[in-house]
């Protein structure tokens, strides 16, 4: 079996001292403030001659970003016009970068990260979707170790900063303006609506950090909070969370001491995706799902807002929102707007026209939507006993003995693997009477921590059969957690009336990016059983697409969406079943931030699978593909399928969303077309509630 491995070089490094030669008393959490980037930042490209990343270069070389060169193993020649270098400490030796963008596709690209930790280099930007979990455990557990280098993503947009027009990322340069507004988001479309929405009130950004939607992030809300708390340049800030975590928590509480300390605190807004997400359901994004005992996206929001932050519930919202804050804070809103055009300005004479070219930035690495494996009832039951000899394992409790909660899982606070411990597993105690135990990757759970769960579990006065096989479980559930690359892993745990231990209930998620991406664990992964999930919800990941039905037992949620993006998908059933539009939708469905005429004819035909639906609202945000192509898509595929007779309300906004409306607008299909999010929301439930 498989067990993930540090490169081997790492591999001893991380094993016999810190990562690197950083004096012992810093941490990973000094190096927060590499993530100011701008004009005097010397940028790395690992996988420069790709041809994605040979693409983002160009547009980031025009945009003005200071690209000194790049590494290709076995290369030493020049790509466009700048060195390439065969490894990174050899590139960090001649280049001195302070950055570098790892252009690497999943498999690779976790050797990629490490590498560049190894060579020390400041600040490490991963776009890449789809690296395995574990990879990210792994790396993580290096990271702490160091006081060097410092980590933005996986499966992240990147970091942008407009004043100082730097791009490390794939961010949609014709939506950023310099200005004055700090972001920081999980999700990249939403942050792209963000973005848009503050160019347009003319308060323009300073630096934009993308947190990303993964499990476990290298740099979180807290990060990113405490560096614009220092930004001469950032005069407000605005935060965009989601479902999953407690990422939005942690920012919570730095928000309240922050106001309370600071006599003129920054302004801060922010919102959450996905309060309308179903329990239990991952929402596109592989960290956007809510773990047992984690907060809702409904209860961060509340948390969030009786922090201080001013929420929205939609991205839109955030410029003019914005504007009333900085007047309310007592600063000269017409002054920092005149500040922005001025840098804005400035910006022009030292860069061409950027337009964002298609086919190299839709893509990013991404064959798939990640989905992970669920093991169940008697399969759970059959995997565990063969990887788990010397238990009791069934699928039931027995009758005559009370059951505990233990699992091993993801802390995504410490950014690490955790034990699940909870005394009681009945769901009205068990989100209040779980604690976690953190531990390291590579060591494992020591006996010191595996004894405080069990104390916790109340089992520590169990007889001493028990109690000996409850810490062996444990430690083995560990084991297996790590060689498998498991999500989580979570069992009932009894005591019978003879003092045996018994296991029951098993719950097993795995990571398939370790399996697609890499193609580790193929028997494991076999086990996958499609006649037990939803049809339509199979049909749609074959496309690439995420599809979940919502509402199922709701004859009236007959709204369909169809959108770029999983955050902006998620916001927007959100903001279409809040106030004031109060509509029900069917469905959520990530095109998988692309929307080809394909995808868009695709997730037609699987929208109207729903005999509920009595309208499709397509809700685009065109930032990495060009809102005029975007409508031809829509009505080619459009004239393809059987619309049923179903009104289709279409949104674009973003890059030539003019040309992209005038389209749908001259079509002559009955399609109506908008860029206001609340006018056409308000348009789809008009539609929605006709008899």
């Amino acid at each position: 079996m498989y067990i993930p491995r540090l490169t081997s070089n790492v591999s001893r490094l991380a094993r016999t001292r810190c990562f690197s030669t950083s004096v012992s008393r810093r941490s990973y959490e000094d190096t927060v403030q590499n993530l100011k980037i701008g004009k005097h930042t010397r940028v790395l490209y690992q996988g420069f001659t790709g041809k994605v990343a040979t693409q983002n270069a160009k547009e980031s070389l025009e945009y003005g970003t200071n690209i000194v060169g790049g590494v290709k193993p076995g290369g030493s020649r020049e790509h466009l016009g700048l060195p390439v270098l065969p490894t990174v400490r050899e590139a960090k030796e001649q280049l001195k970068p302070d950055a570098t963008a790892i252009y690497v596709a999943a498999p690779h690209a976790g050797k990629a990260i490490e590498e560049a930790i190894e060579a020390e280099i400041p600040l490490i930007v991963a776009v890449a979707e789809h690296i395995p979990l574990h990879d990210i455990l792994r790396i993580m557990s290096i990271l702490k170790t160091q006081s060097k280098s410092r980590l933005v993503g996986a499966n992240a947009p990147g970091i942008i900063s407009a004043i100082g027009n730097c791009r490390i990322g794939f961010q949609p340069l014709p939506t950023f303006s310099p200005g004055h507004v700090g972001i920081v988001a999980k999700s990249g479309t939403l942050s792209y609506e963000t973005v848009a929405s503050i160019t347009r009130a003319g308060l323009g950004q300073s630096l934009c950090i993308g947190m990303g939607g993964d499990v476990v992030a290298g740099t979180n809300f807290v990060d990113a909070l405490r560096v614009f708390e220092t930004d001469d340049d950032t005069e407000a800030i605005v935060l965009v969370g989601e479902v999953g975590g407690s990422a939005e928590l942690e920012a919570a509480d730095w928000i309240k001491d922050y106001y309370r300390r600071e006599k003129n605190p920054k302004p801060i807004a922010a919102l959450v995706g996905g309060r309308m997400s179903p329990a239990g359901r991952v929402m596109g994004h592989a960290g956007a799902w809510a773990g047992v005992g984690e907060a809702t996206a409904e209860e961060k929001y509340k948390i969030l807002q009786d922090a201080g932050a001013t929420m929205v519930d939609h991205p839109e919202k955030f410029g003019n929102v914005m504007k009333s804050l900085l007047k309310q804070a007592g600063k000269d809103v017409s002054k920092i707007q005149a500040s922005a055009a001025a840098n804005q300005r400035r910006g022009m004479h030292t860069m061409r026209q950027v337009r964002p070219t298609i086919a190299s930035q839709t893509s990013r690495f991404n064959p798939n939507q990640q989905r992970s494996l669920h093991l169940r009832d008697q399969k759970a039951v059959e995997h565990l006993n063969k990887s788990l000899e010397g238990f009791n394992i069934s699928e039931e409790t027995p009758n005559d003995a009370d059951s505990v909660y233990l699992s091993i899982s993801v802390d995504r606070s410490s950014r690490s693997p955790c034990i699940i411990a909870s005394p009681s597993t009945n769901p009205r105690k068990l989100h209040h009477r779980l604690r976690r135990f953190p531990y390291p990757y590579l060591e494992g759970p020591d006996q010191k921590t595996i004894l405080a769960a069990i104390q916790h579990l109340q089992l520590d006065a169990a007889p001493p059969a028990a109690h000996a096989q409850t810490a062996k479980l444990i430690s083995r559930l560990a084991n297996l957690y790590r060689e498998q690359e498991a999500v989580s892993l979570t069992v009932s745990l009894s005591v019978s009336s003879s003092g045996s231990l018994n296991l029951s209930h098993p719950q097993l998620f795995y990571d398939d990016a370790a399996f697609r991406s890499n193609k580790r664990h193929l028997e494991l992964h076999a086990l996958r059983d499609v006649s037990q999930e939803p049809a339509v919800e199979v049909e749609a990941e074959k496309s690439g697409i995420v599809f979940v039905k919502l509402n199922s037992a709701d004859d009236t949620a007959n709204i369909g969406t169809l959108v770029n993006g999983a955050g902006l998908a998620m916001n927007t059933v959100d903001a279409l079943a809040l106030p004031p539009h109060n509509g029900k939708c069917a469905n959520f469905l990530d095109t998988g931030g692309k929307a080809t005429s394909e995808t868009v004819k695709t997730s037609f035909e699987l929208i109207l699978k729903d005999p509920r639906v009595k309208v499709i609202f397509v809700n685009i945000f065109g930032g990495l593909t060009d809102c005029g192509m975007i409508a031809d898509g829509v009505i080619m595929a459009f004239e393809k399928v059987d619309m049923q007779g179903k009104p289709v309300v279409v949104r674009l906004r973003g890059t030539n969303e003019e040309v992209g409306q005038k389209k749908i607008a001259e079509s002559g299909l009955p399609l109506e077309a908008f860029d206001g999010f609340h006018e056409a929301a308000q348009r789809v439930v008009e539609l929605a509630n006709k008899s």
